[in-house]
Formats: C-alpha cells, sequence, structure tokens
C-alpha cells in the first residue's frame, strides 16, 4: 500500500511530466549536428517513466530496464561524438529539474526522503551503465582506428619492399661496374685526383640504397647466419666512414671489449653501426658543436654485448624519442625515416634490442645483442 503522500506525489509527476521533460530539454547542452537530437525527449519520457512506475516492480526489474535504457542512449552519445562530461552533466540535469519540481507538490521535505532515494537510485544506476558502456564503445574506436593506422603503414613498407627489391638491384648493378672502374682507374692512374672521392660517395650511396633493400624479405633468401668479430666490424666501420668523420672534425673515443663473437649476418649488423654514427655525425656537423665527440663503448653482460653509441650533441626532445624508430619519421628535409626503423628491425632479427637515451649533454643508443655461442677448438 502507498502512503498518501506517495501517491500525491506520483499523481504530480504524472500530471506534469510533458512540463518536467520540456524544461529538461530546454536545459541541455547539445549541438545542431546531433543526429539524436529528436530523440533527446523521448529518452527523457523513458527515464522518468521508470521513476513514475518503479514502485511496482522488483528491484532486479528496474535495474534491468535502466540498463537497456542507459546502454542505447550511451550508444547513441558515442556516435553523436558529444563530450562525455556534457552527457553527464545533461543527465544530472535531469535531477535537478525534478528536485526543482518537488517543492511544489506541498508534500514537507521530511515525507519525501523514500522519494530522493528512488530519483537517486536510478539516475547513479543509469550513469553507471552509461559511462561504463560509453567509455568501452569510444575504447573499441580507438583500438579499430589503431588498428587500420597499423595496417596502412603495414601495407605502405609491404609496397615499399616489393617496388625497392626490383628497382634498386637494377641501379645497383651499374653502381658495381662503376665502383669496378674506380678501382681500375686507381690501378692504372694511381696519382690522379678525386679518385678517392667518387670511390667514397659511392660507397655512402650503396649505403643509402642498402637501408631500402634491407625492407625487402626477399634479400635474405639464401642468406646464411655466421660467426662474425665485433671488434672488427665496428673498425671496418669506423674506416668506411672516415671521410665523413675528417670532414666534421669528429672525434672518435672508443673502449671496447674483449674480442667478441656474434652470430648473425654481419653486413646487417654493419648497416645498423653505420647509420647510428653517420647519423651522429650529422647531428654534430649540423650542430656546430666546438668539440664534436662521439663515444663507442661495450661492456659484458650475462650472454650479451652492449654497445653504447654516445654523442655530444643536442638532446632529442622526449616527445620525438617516442617516434623516432617508426618508419617514415623524420626531422631532415631529405631524411626517408627508414633509418633507425631498419637498424631496430635488424636488432631485433637478432634477438637483441635498441634503445635511445638523451640528454642535454649526451644522446646515447644502446645496442643489445647476444654472444655467440663458440665452440673451442684443441690447440
Amino acid at each position: 500500500m502507498f502512503t498518501e503522500n506517495q501517491t500525491d506525489l506520483i499523481d504530480f509527476f504524472n500530471r506534469n511530466k510533458q512540463t518536467l521533460i520540456q524544461e529538461w530539454e530546454n536545459a541541455i547542452v547539445t549541438t545542431k549536428a546531433d543526429p539524436f537530437k529528436l530523440k533527446i525527449h523521448e529518452n527523457g519520457e523513458s527515464l522518468l517513466e521508470v521513476l513514475l512506475n518503479m514502485h511496482k516492480m522488483k528491484n532486479q526489474e528496474v535495474i534491468d530496464i535502466i540498463e537497456k535504457l542507459a546502454i542505447e542512449v550511451s550508444e547513441e552519445r558515442v556516435l553523436a561524438d558529444i563530450n562525455l562530461g556534457d552527457f553527464v552533466y545533461n543527465v544530472n540535469l535531469g535531477r535537478t529539474v525534478l528536485y526543482s519540481q518537488l517543492s511544489k507538490t506541498g508534500i514537507p521535505w521530511s515525507d519525501m526522503q523514500e522519494a530522493l532515494n528512488r530519483i537517486n537510485f536510478c539516475f547513479d544506476k543509469f550513469l553507471y551503465f552509461a559511462v561504463s558502456n560509453y567509455s568501452e564503445a569510444k575504447n573499441k574506436i580507438i583500438e579499430e582506428k589503431t588498428m587500420h593506422i597499423d595496417s596502412t603503414h603495414q601495407d605502405r613498407l609491404t609496397l615499399l619492399g616489393q617496388m625497392t627489391s626490383s628497382f634498386i638491384h637494377e641501379f645497383r648493378n651499374p653502381l658495381t661496374s662503376v665502383q669496378g672502374f674506380i678501382q681500375l682507374l686507381k690501378a692504372d692512374y694511381p696519382d690522379m685526383k678525386y679518385l678517392d672521392i667518387i670511390s667514397s660517395e659511392l660507397d655512402q650511396l650503396n649505403f643509402r640504397i642498402s637501408q631500402f633493400l634491407l625492407l625487402s624479405k626477399k634479400e635474405l633468401i639464401g642468406k646464411e647466419k655466421d660467426n662474425f668479430n665485433l671488434n672488427k666490424l665496428v673498425e671496418e666501420v669506423l674506416n668506411f666512414l672516415y671521410p665523413s668523420i675528417l670532414d666534421g672534425k669528429v672525434k672518435i673515443r672508443k673502449v671496447l671489449n674483449e674480442d667478441i663473437t656474434l652470430n648473425g649476418y654481419a653486413d646487417e649488423i654493419r648497416q645498423v653501426f653505420i647509420n647510428i654514427i653517420f647519423n651522429a655525425i650529422d647531428v654534430l656537423t649540423h650542430d656546430r658543436n666546438p668539440n664534436p665527440t662521439i663515444e663507442i663503448n661495450s661492456s659484458l653482460e650475462s650472454q650479451s654485448i652492449v654497445v653504447n653509441i654516445s654523442n655530444n650533441g643536442p638532446e632529442i626532445p622526449a616527445e620525438l624519442r617516442k617516434s623516432i624508430f617508426e618508419p617514415f619519421f623524420t626531422t631532415k628535409k631529405l631524411g626517408t625515416g627508414l633509418g633507425l626503423f631498419v637498424c631496430k628491425e635488424i636488432i631485433e632479427k637478432h634477438k637483441g634490442n635498441l634503445d635511445c637515451v638523451s640528454a642535454p649533454d649526451k644522446t646515447t643508443f644502446s645496442i643489445l645483442l647476444p654472444i655467440a655461442d663458440v665452440i673451442p677448438t684443441n690447440s
């Protein structure tokens, strides 16, 4: 049985239902572009209907109805791309409108506590279900967009690999011929000027081409991993980059651990060292550092070797450090954005890791690689 006050309250809200909803609708925050603007009135009616009839239902029945309505409304709000804060504000406006109308019933506030509890219960449950579903739906949209972006990147890389695999092989053949003729000219005319410069520039061009070739899986067909000496590889890289080191007046300081044997593709690891050191030279040259220095240190960590390549150039901003290993990311006007991406791909393919730490006085690229299991021979 209902008390007289409860009956009076229900009758009051029934008589003024449309006025309440209209007042709520006039106060809410919305946009002209909202595709569900016309449903706002209907949704308000549905929630108020639950409030007016919840005394006839069990709690679980009320919760089920509110949850269904909340999910439906929240999905409309997601599609309308409304701000979550605006949505919560609009829902609570309904609660405020109901409270403001209670004073017009003539019922003492002390006799309306149960009604207030019922109103709060409905609105709190509605907001809980609506906000939860809204957040899940928004996260799902973000995940789908992220997957689409990742897929697009992968498609671009696949296409790039297919294009460069055929094109650059064609480009490399005449380049190899030119390098061969340079060697013949050196033998016939050892005192001819500029041959060393031409040869060095061709080597640099060959190095750039190799970055693109490493994106193609076809390049790995027929290749086998082999053992190679890390220190010897570093020396080869420094000799290869010597013209650039000399031109940039860069000091090289290296402290390499005892001879370490690695297992993998030596030409690819060489490419990693060339790329990172050449980038350091380029940064130091453009920074006009009065004392440009590159440090190369190695140390043993369990069954791995860590090689740190540091330079005293400018700090890489934190927001850029998150992106430098991503494909097509570059700060250079003529950069491809593939160098460091290729480096990370190579190191991870060798079961290693490549990281970057940057501070105002030093930037360090750390390369971790597993040491090869070398079986000693009997002397």
